[in-house]
């Protein structure tokens, strides 16, 4: 049915838009406090509190902490997939994929929900909540191999084992989520391009 031009009421698609920002909103706050304060020193009324609403909004919106540290994670774990399709479909050599890949990659952990991946072990979550986590970071890393694999197959690259150069580069893509600080002078993107440098130096062709 077609809504009257001029009514008062919102509609469904604005009223499907309203409740994604406010979950938008809700997810944000928790993640800024999750990655500052710690999983278990925030408590949902302090993530309530923050945004002026009560603990049963973010119920509604969510369900429990677990569900609202599952829903964060979840996020920054498919920003990192999406970084790997999007690298796939760059044209170029396997190193031009690989690259575009580790500064995708950096950038992710540097971010509100990348670096809540980061921090947040298994062990903070449900068992159930832990096994899906756990799939979507076998597929990153597999995605990552698959990159490093290409890129020496087509010899842009050259490395000794692959095996060891994936876990590498996964520490150390890993670890601006403890390091950077996105209100110093330093950009994430300069941030990011420049690890991808250091990292891909180790595997120029001899």
């Amino acid at each position: 049915m077609t809504q009257i031009d001029g009514s008062p009421f919102p509609t469904s698609s604005e009223r499907a838009a309203t409740r994604r920002a406010k979950r938008d909103a809700v997810l944000r706050a928790a993640v800024r406090m999750f990655n500052t304060r710690g999983f278990h020193s925030t408590s949902l009324d302090d993530v309530a509190a923050s945004l002026g609403i009560s603990k049963p909004t973010i119920y509604h919106y969510l369900g429990s902490k677990d569900g609202v540290l599952l829903e964060c994670v979840t996020i920054g774990l498919n920003q990192l997939l999406e970084a790997s399709e999007d690298a796939r479909q760059r044209s170029g050599t396997g190193l031009d994929q690989l690259r575009s890949f580790l500064e995708s990659y950096a950038l992710v952990t540097m971010s509100d929900f990348g670096r809540c991946v980061v921090r947040t072990g298994d062990e903070m979550l449900s068992p159930y909540s832990a096994r899906q986590v756990r799939d979507r970071k076998r597929d990153i890393d597999n995605a990552l191999r698959s990159f490093i694999r290409d890129a020496v197959a087509d010899g842009s690259i050259s490395v000794a084992d692959e095996h060891v150069t994936a876990l590498t580069f996964a520490g150390a893509l890993n670890w601006p989520a403890r390091w950077f600080d996105p209100e110093g002078t330093d950009r994430a993107v300069d941030m990011a391009r420049k690890m991808a440098d250091v990292l891909i130096q180790g595997c120029a062709p001899r």
